[in-house]
């Protein structure tokens, strides 16, 4: 095999049928509605473990998946979505509101 030398040696060896489509659509998705969502505190359950609990999101699975990842990623914890709530591990309900409330949500906080 050709040892490659340069960034144009690897292009060649790329098919232009096997690239994916544009990434236009990916990027033009569109922004979260503004709601109005409430931040619980909450060890029940959860052997004394506290969480952080994302209440009222009114949007699909996937959005609320995008933004418990968002929060996950923002926090530096783990997380999850169940039952409509997105669950984040530890008690952030500061920084999540500061986090939603930049991206226009209105927050409520709510326990503890």
């Amino acid at each position: 095999m050709k040892k490659l030398t340069s960034l144009s040696d690897l292009e060649s060896l790329i098919d232009p049928l096997e690239l994916p489509p544009n990434n236009s659509q990916l990027l033009s998705k569109k922004p979260f509605v503004k709601q109005s969502l409430e931040a619980h505190y909450s060890k029940k359950g959860r052997a004394g473990k506290p969480v952080t609990v994302i209440k009222n999101f009114m949007g699909s699975k996937d959005e609320m998946k995008g933004l418990a990842k968002i929060l996950k990623n923002k926090c530096g914890v783990g997380g999850s979505v169940k039952n409509e709530q997105i669950i984040i591990q530890g008690e952030h309900r500061d920084k999540i509101t500061l986090i939603l409330e930049g991206m226009g949500h209105s927050v409520k906080r709510i326990g503890g």
